[in-house]
């Protein structure tokens, strides 16, 4: 196996002409494949097919505080779901709001509250003339959205194998007022599948922010996620935050969008007390409370923490031949050839592919120009611009084995096609 950056002219004018020749002929296939984003398998959606049938005309329509789910109330949500959300997100449970089927549209909510009428009694964001937000990248896309939305500056902070280079975010949040937040996925990262390090969560809740309203949005969208007999662990945050007396410095947000139904899942979110004042007061003018038979309908079919571990163990069944086979399709394909590097991850739902400097916006042209669809090249960094045109997310999840083989193998000739262009100028 030899590799690119050794090959003489000729050799590599050979390489190039072999795989142009393998192109062609999954060109000639027409394939139609997607692997743009991390959705679940029609098979792992059909894992909660039974949640349907929990509740039905007959069914107790109670709450365990005896209010009537059909009915308004319950602003927070069921108890007993707070309390199945606070085991999953390493909370209290006295301090969560559990709310509809998406954690983003939590989020956002979050933000929009900050932008019009602020935190901790400081001037809303939407009345000064800068706002700075933080993005560990490569992270994830719609996070970075949200704060464009807003019109927010977006600052890329590098990610390690550790998590966020906290020695930017120390500096970058210490320094300057107008840094107000910063977005992170803890466990599983997306697209990193990394987990940050027990010292880089205490240095988040150590942090000494300039802004008084400086907040951590703590996206734990793959806290149970796991993928293998090893799987990672990570450090509560809100158990440091607590030691550290920063517990209003962290909002958390977790769902079951990708353990029970994307569309139809739960959603929760967290905070202290001062912050949940504040939080309470704005999703107030919005409802008078969630759609609590959906929450009534998870309950009786997850049950407890138990039964969630159960249900990720059957999606793990599903992903993890599918994670198996990025790998071996990337090693047999890539390994040792110096075009490429990529994560092996014990969870979540993404594998994050480094290839050549250059390269990622026509490795991912090249794809879609024989079928297969992936994550825009660049759209892992604020703004979609990757300053070195390197990271491409691959989503395994969504198609059956035997096309993901199919996809990875066209993949694996576009990144070497792509070098081998490069290289040859």
């Amino acid at each position: 196996m030899l590799d690119f950056m050794s090959m003489s002219e000729q050799e590599l004018r050979s390489v190039k002409a072999d795989l142009e020749e393998r192109y062609r002929r999954f060109q000639a296939q027409g394939l139609k494949l997607n692997m743009a984003r991390g959705k679940p398998s029609v098979t792992q959606l059909q894992l909660s097919m039974k949640m349907l049938d929990c509740l039905n005309s007959e069914s107790d329509l109670k709450a365990s505080t005896g209010d009537d789910c059909r009915n308004y109330g319950l602003p927070d949500g069921l108890p007993e779901l707070c309390g199945l959300f606070a085991q999953m997100m390493d909370v209290n449970e006295n301090n969560i709001i559990v709310g509809g089927n998406s954690s983003l549209n939590m989020m956002f909510d979050t933000v929009s509250c900050a932008t019009t009428h602020g935190f901790s009694g400081c001037k809303p964001w939407g009345k000064l003339e800068h706002v700075k937000f933080l993005c560990p990248s490569p992270g994830y896309d719609r996070h970075f959205s949200v704060s464009e939305y807003f019109d927010f500056d977006l600052i890329a902070v590098p990610m390690l194998a550790t998590g966020p280079d906290m020695d930017v975010v120390e500096k970058l949040v210490s320094e300057d007022e107008s840094v107000k937040g910063i977005w992170c996925v803890p466990k599983y990262s997306n697209p990193t599948g990394i987990t940050y390090s027990d010292e880089t969560v205490r240095r988040f809740a150590a942090l000494k922010p300039a802004a008084e309203d400086f907040r951590i949005f703590w996206d734990n969208a793959y806290c149970v996620h796991d993928l293998n007999d090893t799987p990672d662990t990570l450090l509560s945050l809100w158990d440091e935050c607590k030691k550290a007396g920063s517990e209003d410095l962290a909002i958390y947000f977790a769902s079951t969008s990708k353990i029970t139904f994307p569309g139809a899942g739960v959603a929760a979110m967290a905070a202290s007390d001062n912050n949940l004042e504040v939080l309470r007061n704005h999703f107030s003018y919005q409802t008078i409370g969630p759609d609590k038979l959906n929450q009534l309908r998870h309950i009786c079919f997850l049950k407890d923490m138990d039964g969630v571990k159960v249900q990720m163990q059957r999606h793990r069944e599903i992903l993890e031949p599918k994670f198996r086979t990025v790998a071996e399709k990337l090693e047999t394909e890539l390994g040792g050839k110096n075009v490429a590097s990529w994560t092996n991850p014990n969870g979540g739902y993404f594998v994050s592919v480094d290839v050549m400097e250059g390269c990622a916006k026509r490795v991912v042209a090249l794809c879609k120009q024989a079928g297969v669809v992936l994550t825009g090249a660049g759209a892992t960094y604020p703004y979609k611009k990757d300053p070195h045109d390197s990271n491409i997310r691959v989503a395994p999840t969504f198609p059956p084995v035997s096309e993901l083989e199919q996809a990875m193998d066209l993949f694996c000739i576009c990144v070497q096609l792509a070098a081998a262009e490069k290289l040859l100028g």
